[in-house]
């Protein structure tokens, strides 16, 4: 071994020494662990008029656990999902209510469909300076990069006002599909010696078959496949403001920071596997359940390998079934059930009818070989994670990409907070840690063991 791996270790070990903490202090202190009590509520930290998310209701004065709902600035995102009636441009519409609180008219839609059409467009040569150098297989690192970088090119970068703001926002959210499409594409040629494609992104169509148009070498997707994806960006946009990137958002903005820090670091807590790149694990998980259950529709061996991966036995022993449970949903995550329709439509016109039965039967079984497990405060049920994979790879979504649509999404939700922080709270967020050091005396250095 290297003598600096040695010092590493010695010193990774003094690290685990000096900051371990019985969990047993946290009682003792009344401390919430991770911001939530023993219920999974998560502590109060502000108000917001953004979204909302239900997943308790009060009977008889009990609190009892409800069907999940996602509400955006008071409408059911269920409703608004129903009232796209097969448009394309589900995203432009509700980035449209999340900025500015009400759903747009037929005028007001056009005029800001052509404002984000006019921000896609990057900086001269920003292509070839910032994106096509040093290419990462982490997109999302390369996507951070791309927006602390775009900084440089904005004179009124540190202004907060919020015409400034808003002016920077909307151009993120336009330029965002374009970050991370030419990151993966400079990846992919760099570091798999695959073919370069750029494809400039077309003012005439949407979001969501910009992306698709811009990753595919051809330029071509279907009807059905443009209109999945702009459902997935829709549900994926705002989640309630309690989440860990959300709430970095505030934090940051509360702070004074610039926009594109602010961005910047609302990415790196969404790149996390504990956020953002859950997906991911899901589709790793389900690949290695089809690869070691030899019959799919054996409901017995599938229950037998999936309390297998519940004991750490199997896929990658960290004893989780990806996509299952929610922090904050009880029975159901209402983004998996508006999916679920979807996907199957999807699934029959891409031929996987296969995979998506044993997707169906596991979400039916999974919570009950938990539920054995396990004693559950809340009911378990798939969240909007276990599905979202499985419609990326239908759509042929590389695995790298998966996050970073994410974050082509959540950035409007981010813009939305950052905005509705700077209107109201004056602030900096400064949250308190209760110390449990014991205090010593100073002993000269000739006299320390």
């Amino acid at each position: 071994m290297k003598k600096n791996e040695l010092y590493l270790n010695e010193y990774a070990a003094l690290c685990r020494e000096a900051d371990r903490l019985e969990p047993e202090m946290f009682d003792r202190y009344e401390v919430q662990r991770g911001l939530r009590d023993k219920n999974g509520n998560g502590v109060v930290t502000g108000l917001t008029n953004i979204s909302r998310i239900d997943s308790f209701k009060m009977v008889d004065g009990v609190k009892t656990p409800c069907e999940g709902k996602l509400w955006y600035r008071g409408y059911d995102c269920i409703e608004l999902v129903k009232g796209f009636r097969g448009k394309h441009a589900g995203f432009e519409e509700v980035a449209y209510l999340l900025l500015f609180g009400e759903l747009p008219n037929s005028r007001q839609m056009w005029e800001f469909r052509d404002i984000l059409a006019a921000n896609r467009t990057l900086p001269t040569n920003f292509t070839r300076d910032v994106i096509m150098k040093a290419p990462s297989s982490d997109i999302m690192n390369s996507l951070t990069r791309s927006v602390l970088t775009l900084a440089s090119y904005d004179k009124n970068c540190s202004d907060n006002s919020i015409e400034n703001v808003l002016r920077q926002c909307i151009a993120l959210i336009g330029v965002f599909p374009m970050l991370a499409v030419y990151g993966y594409h400079a990846y992919n040629h760099y570091q798999n010696d695959e073919s370069m494609y750029i494809h400039r992104p077309s003012k005439k169509i949407c979001t969501a078959e910009n992306l698709l148009m811009m990753l595919r070498p051809d330029k071509k997707y279907t009807d059905l496949e443009a209109r999945v994806l702009d459902i997935a960006l829709v549900l994926h946009m705002e989640h309630g403001g309690g989440n860990n990137s959300t709430f970095t958002t505030r934090v940051v903005t509360s702070s004074g920071s610039d926009t594109y820090s602010v961005i910047a670091a609302a990415l790196s807590s969404l790149k996390g596997p504990k956020h953002g790149g859950a997906n991911i694990k899901v589709v790793e998980m389900m690949r290695d359940i089809e690869k070691n259950v030899g019959d799919w529709e054996d409901e017995d061996e599938v229950r037998t390998y999936l309390k297998k991966i519940l004991n750490r036995e199997a896929f990658d022993r960290k004893g989780l079934i990806y996509g299952m449970g929610h922090a904050v949903y009880s029975l159901s995550d209402p983004r998996a059930q508006v999916f679920k329709g979807f996907v199957q439509k999807l699934a029959e016109a891409k031929g996987r009818n296969r995979d998506f039965a044993l997707y169906s039967m596991i979400e039916r079984i999974a919570p009950e070989v938990i539920a054995e497990k396990a004693r559950i405060y809340k009911g378990v049920s798939a969240n909007v994670d276990f599905y979202s994979g499985f419609v990326y790879s239908m759509l042929e979504i590389p695995l790298e990409m998966y996050t970073p649509i994410f974050a082509i999404a959540r950035i409007v939700g981010w813009s939305a907070h950052r905005i509705e922080e700077l209107i109201n709270m004056d602030k900096i967020i400064r949250p308190a840690y209760k110390s449990v050091m014991e205090e010593r005396e100073y002993v000269d250095i000739e006299d320390r063991s």
